[in-house]
Order: C-alpha cells, then sequence, then structure tokens
C-alpha cells in the first residue's frame, strides 16, 4: 500500500516536473541544451567589443537556433589580453577580441601589421587583413590554436603625454609605458624613451603613480579608459594602425561541424564589420568626451623626423615578419 503511494507521487511529481519544463519560453528550453561559449572583453555593454559579440551571437542563433549560447564576461573580469589569450589556448575562453600585438608572442609574424608608419589609411589596412597577407597570418595563428576568421581596425594609435610632445627628441628619458611586444619595445627606444610593457587594466595607474610618463592608444580607448585624465596631451602620430583578430581556441573549433564552423565564420565577419563601422563614429564621441575631461589635441611637427626615427624598426624586425620584400609590398599596396 504504502508502496504504491510513494509510486503515485513520484510519477506524479515527474509528470508536473515535465510539464513545468514544457510551458517554460521555447528559447529558455533551448538555452538549456546550448552548448555555451565563454567570450572575454576587457570592456563594457557600450563598446564596440561587447557589441562585436553581440552581433556573432545573433547570427549564430539566427543560423543555428538554440545550439549556443553566449556567456559574455566584460570588464576585464578574466583578466588583460595576456590572460585572455592564455585562456584560449587553454580552452577556458572560447572567444576574444585582442591586438594582433599580444598574438606576437605566438607568431612573431603578426608583428608586420604594427609596423610604424607602414598603412596609409583605415582602408589600406582592411584591405591587407582581408587579402593574403591576413590569410597567411590566420593560418599561422591556427598552428598556436587560435582560429581567426576576421580581423578589426581599433584605429590609429596616438601618442598621449602629460605634457605636449611635439617632436621626437622630446620622448627622451620618459617611461613610455608600451604594449607587451618587442616592436613597441623597439619603436620607442628608436626615440630615446624607455619602454616598460604595462597591461592595458593596469595603465592607468601607472600613470597616475609616475611610474609611467607616456603611452601610446587608440582614441576610443582613450576616452573609455578615462585616460585624459593622466596623459591629457593627444599628439595625432597616426604612428600605427591597431589591428585586431577576432579568434577562438582550437579545442572549440575543432569540435564544432562543417556546417557550424561556415557559420560562426561569416557570423565573426559580420561581427568585425560591425565593430569597425561603430568604432568610426565611437572615435568622434570619444574625442568630445575627452575634450570635456581636460583632452587636447597636437599636431606632430617635423614629420619626417618621426617617420625616419621609425623606419630602422623595419629593418630590424624584417627577419621576423617575412621581409623587407613582404613589407614593402604593403607599404606599396
Amino acid at each position: 500500500m504504502t508502496l504504491n503511494k510513494t509510486r503515485r507521487s513520484f510519477l506524479k511529481t515527474a509528470a508536473l516536473g515535465s510539464a513545468s519544463v514544457l510551458a517554460l519560453p521555447a528559447y529558455l528550453r533551448r538555452a538549456n541544451a546550448a552548448q555555451s561559449l565563454t567570450i572575454a572583453t576587457l570592456h563594457n555593454d557600450d563598446d564596440p567589443d561587447v557589441k562585436a559579440w553581440n552581433k556573432v551571437a545573433e547570427v549564430v542563433e539566427q543560423k543555428l537556433p538554440g545550439q549556443f549560447s553566449f556567456n559574455i564576461v566584460k570588464n576585464a573580469a578574466l583578466g588583460g589580453e595576456k590572460e585572455m589569450t592564455q585562456g584560449i589556448r587553454l580552452g577556458s575562453i572560447q572567444g576574444a577580441l585582442t591586438t594582433v600585438s599580444v598574438m606576437s608572442a605566438y607568431v612573431p609574424e603578426t608583428q608586420i601589421l604594427d609596423l610604424p608608419f607602414l598603412f596609409k589609411s583605415a582602408e589600406h589596412l582592411e584591405t591587407v587583413t582581408a587579402g593574403e597577407v591576413g590569410q597567411g597570418l590566420a593560418a599561422k595563428l591556427a598552428k598556436s590554436n587560435f582560429i581567426v576568421p576576421a580581423y578589426i581596425n581599433y584605429g590609429a594609435r596616438q601618442l598621449l603625454t602629460k605634457e605636449p610632445v611635439l617632436t621626437p627628441d622630446q620622448l627622451k628619458g620618459k617611461v613610455m609605458r608600451v604594449i607587451q611586444s618587442p616592436l613597441h619595445t623597439k619603436l620607442w627606444a628608436a626615440y630615446g624613451a624607455n619602454p616598460t610593457g604595462i597591461p592595458i587594466n593596469e595603465t592607468y595607474n601607472a600613470l597616475s603613480t609616475g611610474v609611467a610618463d607616456c603611452m601610446d592608444l587608440t582614441k576610443a580607448a582613450y576616452a573609455a579608459f578615462k585616460l585624459y585624465e593622466v596623459v591629457p596631451d593627444m599628439t595625432e602620430t597616426a604612428h600605427i594602425w591597431a589591428a585586431g583578430v577576432m579568434s577562438y581556441g582550437a579545442m572549440f573549433w575543432n569540435g564544432l561541424s562543417d556546417d557550424q564552423q561556415e557559420v560562426f565564420t561569416e557570423a565573426s565577419k559580420a561581427g568585425c564589420a560591425h565593430f569597425n563601422a561603430l568604432l568610426k563614429s565611437q572615435e568622434v564621441e570619444a574625442m568630445a568626451e575627452a575634450a570635456k575631461g581636460g583632452g587636447k589635441v597636437f599636431q606632430p611637427e617635423d614629420r619626417p623626423a618621426w617617420v625616419a626615427g621609425a623606419k630602422p624598426v623595419w629593418s630590424e624586425m624584417a627577419d621576423k615578419v617575412g621581409g623587407m620584400e613582404a613589407i614593402e609590398a604593403i607599404a606599396n599596396g
């Protein structure tokens, strides 16, 4: 008697549980079965970085409804770029947008995109990364467990200082915060500065406490990290057009079917195109915000001296990035 009663109670509970699940909205039921991706970003909801990943998620959901859910972890909660790339390789992070500079630790040839005064414009950079050069670098990155379906353009890097620096000789002796990349170290050392590698999420404190005197960064990031509060003077050198990659871990990518890989490739290209479009308008807004916060903009003097000071970096890096012929092919393209 008791056993029959218990059995009836169990069946009733199970039936109610099944009914509850079926009562959930369809998209919530799908999410329960979806494969989750952890996406790392340094930024918040308002940044093109996060909006690019939202676009990827939107396209993936349209093409592969219910199969994937995107957990976008914001505001550098999973660390800086170095930690993000390590996480991608280890499989704890499935995807991220990062600069190509941080990828040079794994594929030195990516530094060709960081060479100073190489690109004439945003369009020039985007043409190169979409062509044979970009495809060749993506193939090399794949061997280091980074799958790169598309590139982004973070904008031109500008010099940021505590007082106006208009000529290269004014950099001598200054402690320059640089990306943790050999090329960036060589560039600023060529101008007589003392480069020191500091993660971007630690840069504000380094500048405010005097650990560093100056740095370089894109206009959008300048405002996003409120760096105008500690390095208010921007010299529009546009010395490097900062390329970035949307990358996925090989462990995740290799677990996808051919059809899923095709969709993620399409979605990634759409996300990166969305990023590039947003960035152009964001730069205008960023500079308006910086101006309200005390930021000032200056034009470099003696531009030929800036270019001449950087050109030896081409020769020094040539063997690491595919040779001088490859560099000149981009420069003349």
